[in-house]
């Protein structure tokens, strides 16, 4: 099965780009204006980029801000990475999350990240 991510890359629809890296818009978005920074490399894992590679995703983390802003003008972000099965990876492409957040998104957004183990995310509560 070829890669999406590998597609995408080579359709041109990019909303910000490097030598080593470029992003565009998530197919799936969770918010509007949802991105994700992809090395152009083909690699399963994060981890296993090189310092290069970890600097242009870096890199172009202000330049999707900046397009977000501009169009979505969005109230905050997250930014995330899944690093395999048990993280949730689902596509076998590296990729990072740039995720706009909105002011009502959701009912109570304290604790951002936490939420993937809810379980454990309200630790304001504990005693």
């Amino acid at each position: 099965m070829a890669c999406p991510f590998c597609g995408r890359l080579a359709e041109g629809d990019l909303v910000a780009r490097n030598d080593l890296a470029a992003a565009f818009a998530d197919r799936y978005p969770l918010n509007p204006g949802h991105a994700l920074i992809v090395p152009r490399r083909h690699e399963p894992d994060f981890f296993a980029l090189t310092d290069a590679e970890h600097a242009a995703v870096w890199q172009l983390v202000q330049e999707v801000r900046a397009h977000v802003d501009t169009r979505f003008r969005s109230h905050g972000y997250n930014l995330g990475v899944n690093v395999g099965s048990a993280a949730g990876q689902t596509v076998w492409h590296a990729h990072l999350h740039v995720v706009p957040r909105y002011e009502g998104d959701v009912a109570d957004p304290r604790g951002g990240i936490r939420w993937i183990l809810p379980g454990r995310a309200r630790y304001w509560d504990a005693p």
